[in-house]
């Protein structure tokens, strides 16, 4: 059985080289390809800006890599910013980003290894305690063309509390193209769909997948996924994995002990 997983680059390929590496047969398959906004202007004003704000909520790696990518040359991080992501990949995507800019490792909010998700409703019980009345948050997300999209509950919440809560979009989303060699391994995935597992991360990848790269690769414009399978590492994952038509669909979260575990009962390996 071949792993594809379609997080986006680099991710995608780090993840499919830890699960060789487990033993377990992995290739990369982007559904989302990641790029410089359109318009970079904003995040460098918001670095010129930041000792102004309270909280920066990153969602993803993605954000995180583009906001400090993005970064004016002398731009340090202020002291009094806390920085709050909903997952550990995206925490230790700000660690290594912003320590050596001021960022403190205490002054990043990330739920624990042991949550049961990692997600906003699991990040927010550690944000809640804090005084937001009248602070300043920026969400720093992606979006397509020019509409940034994530964490709207998250926002509410920060809001009700007196947050003034804006979103910064420091990368963009497209569908992107597959290669030569990853178009191959998706026609041999839907030519044998009990031979491979989808690890499926994002529902904006599966929205990819359905509108934009299966009808690509196969000229049609739907793609019978009843006998495909699929390992989705969030319950609204599975939501849309479902509608897409995945026949099959595992629960894991998000972390690469649990991707191994539930990749391995899929073919009765030990774990």
């Amino acid at each position: 059985m071949h792993t594809l997983v379609t997080r986006p680059e680099p991710q995608a390929s780090q993840w499919a080289a830890d699960l060789n590496q487990e033993g377990l047969a992995s290739s990369a398959l982007p559904l989302i390809a990641i790029g410089a906004p359109q318009d970079p202007e904003p995040v460098t004003q918001l670095w010129e800006q930041l000792a102004g704000q309270r909280l920066l909520m990153f969602v993803s790696p993605s954000a995180v890599e583009w906001f400090f990518r993005l970064r004016p040359l002398g731009a340090a991080w202020p002291a009094g910013t806390l920085a709050a992501t909903p997952g550990p990949g995206t925490a230790k995507a700000l660690r290594e980003a912003g320590e050596p800019l001021g960022l403190a490792a205490q002054h990043i909010i990330v739920p624990p290894p042991s949550a049961a998700q990692f997600d906003s409703e699991a990040l927010w019980p550690l944000l809640a305690p804090h005084p937001w009345q009248d602070a300043r948050v920026t969400v720093v997300s992606g979006g397509d063309d020019t509409e940034v999209q994530g964490r709207t509950w998250l926002a509410e919440q920060l809001q009700s509390r007196g947050a003034h809560v804006t979103a910064l979009l420091s990368y963009q989303r497209t569908p992107g193209s597959w290669t030569s060699a990853q178009r191959e391994q998706a026609t041999l995935a839907l030519q044998h769909p009990t031979e491979h597992v989808w690890l499926l991360s994002s529902s904006q990848g599966i929205a990819n997948l359905v509108a934009h790269h299966l009808p690509d690769l196969t000229g049609k414009p739907h793609t019978d996924l009843g006998q495909s399978l699929a390992i989705s590492t969030h319950p609204k994952i599975t939501q849309r994995a479902r509608e897409a038509g995945f026949g099959r669909i595992l629960a894991a979260r998000p972390t690469l002990a649990a991707v191994v575990q539930a990749r391995r009962s899929l073919q009765g390996q030990p774990d």
